[in-house]
């Protein structure tokens, strides 16, 4: 004990101290786990690969704050394998330190970067803001500055309920989605109608984004661009292949529709590119692939001196929309959340906040301001889902999906 702080191991060998000095300390835990001036070092990491693919990071610290966080959900095993291989750099340290961290893992590899050396860094970077944000009492995004609005926008199932009232749709066709090369006009009508049909079904009230999935190849892409836009999308996404910049940014070129890409690209060196390049208007980076939430603010900072926004992409688990939504909460230039009403009921110990009129709340709990269930999440931990193939039925060749 020095003056008048008592860190938290004092308080628990001191159960038997006078009532007084008890309710000192019971006072001081509800604000934070321990003061900010107390010592506090990761004791080990572990990694969970789940039968849908989903794979999660845990940090766990000698002072009983745990963190969680999540990472890519393509290449499962080899995320979770490597995610156990910075305990050799980060056990015995101070995880507060985050930023420093995450300098320290990216920097410290001679090969640097690719999926899922980011995917690693992604997972690793979240718990650590999840345990600095219990540490402190605070939700990561009142660490970043404080938030910058009061509720969150989010897009999946249209819903009275919920009163989201955006969604995002595949590009396809009566039968199949589009991966040849020049699709015939027959297949090109086959798409305008069906989008027609939901347009005129749903209204111009509904905000209604365009999934290409980097699966259409870049003659067919600007053909259904072209035939689409008098139907008003939201945005297309992904039009082309990611790494095909420069194609990317011809075809901006040729709609009024803005294009959206970023769920295949990471870091700031690889937004930097889609930004200089004016390929698209609309960022989606993954807070479990381009870096975690601390690359995240990064991107977003890069997007704004651009005049852009970023709509994080989201298909994985609790964390990643947590993650998610701490940043949203923290940065001026957010659009909207990608999967923002899932509830995840299967994973937490604790409801989300209910999305109402389109909106999820702000997480106001500590750190990612979720709490992970961890008796649910090893009961399903398990084989991952296999690698995915398609095949032209024409043909047999291989193409994308």
């Amino acid at each position: 004990m020095t003056g008048n702080r008592i860190d938290r191991r004092t308080w628990l060998r001191s159960m038997l101290a006078p009532a007084s000095l008890l309710a000192f300390n019971a006072q001081r835990t509800d604000a934070a786990a321990i003061g900010p001036n107390d010592s506090l070092k990761v004791t080990k990491i572990e990694s969970f690969v789940l039968k849908n693919s989903w794979v999660f990071v845990k940090i766990s610290t000698d002072a009983g704050i745990v963190g969680w966080g999540e990472m890519l959900k393509d290449d499962a095993k080899a995320c979770a394998a490597g995610a156990l291989e910075v305990s050799n750099y980060l056990v015995g340290k101070d995880p507060r330190r985050v930023a420093y961290h995450w300098q320290a893992i990216h920097r410290g590899a001679f090969y640097r970067g690719g999926p899922i050396k980011t995917a690693i860094s992604s997972g690793i970077d979240q718990a650590l803001w999840d345990i600095t944000g219990k540490a402190y009492g605070a939700p990561v995004h009142k660490l970043l500055g404080g938030p910058t609005r009061d509720r969150v926008r989010v897009y999946g199932q249209l819903s009275e309920q919920t009163g989201v009232n955006a969604i995002k749709v595949g590009v396809r066709g009566t039968k199949r989605a589009p991966f040849k090369y020049n699709e015939g006009a027959k297949f090109v009508d086959e798409v305008v109608e069906r989008f027609k049909a939901l347009r005129e079904k749903v209204g111009k009230g509904v905000d209604i984004g365009v999934e290409f999935h980097g699966a259409v190849q870049p003659p067919t892409a600007m053909t259904l661009m072209k035939a689409l836009e008098p139907h008003q999308p939201w945005f297309y996404e992904e039009v082309v292949q990611a790494l095909n910049v420069d194609v990317m940014a011809e075809l901006a070129k040729k709609t009024s529709v803005p294009l959206a890409t970023g769920e295949r690209i990471f870091t700031k060196w690889g937004f930097r590119e889609i930004l200089e390049k004016k390929a698209a208007m609309i960022l989606q980076p993954d807070v479990c692939y381009a870096g975690g939430i601390t690359e995240l603010r990064v991107i977003a900072g890069m997007a704004e001196s651009y005049y852009l926004p970023i709509a994080p992409h989201n298909p994985q688990g609790p964390c990643s929309l947590a993650a998610s939504l701490q940043v949203a909460a923290s940065v001026p230039n957010f659009l909207i959340q990608e999967r923002g009403d899932n509830e995840y009921t299967d994973l937490l110990a604790k409801p989300l906040p209910p999305v109402k009129d389109g909106h999820r709340p702000l997480l106001t709990e500590p750190g990612l301001g979720i709490a992970i269930d961890e008796n649910k999440l090893r009961a399903q931990v398990g084989e991952p889902k296999p690698y995915r193939t398609a095949y032209d039925e024409d043909d047999g060749s291989v193409v994308d999906w």
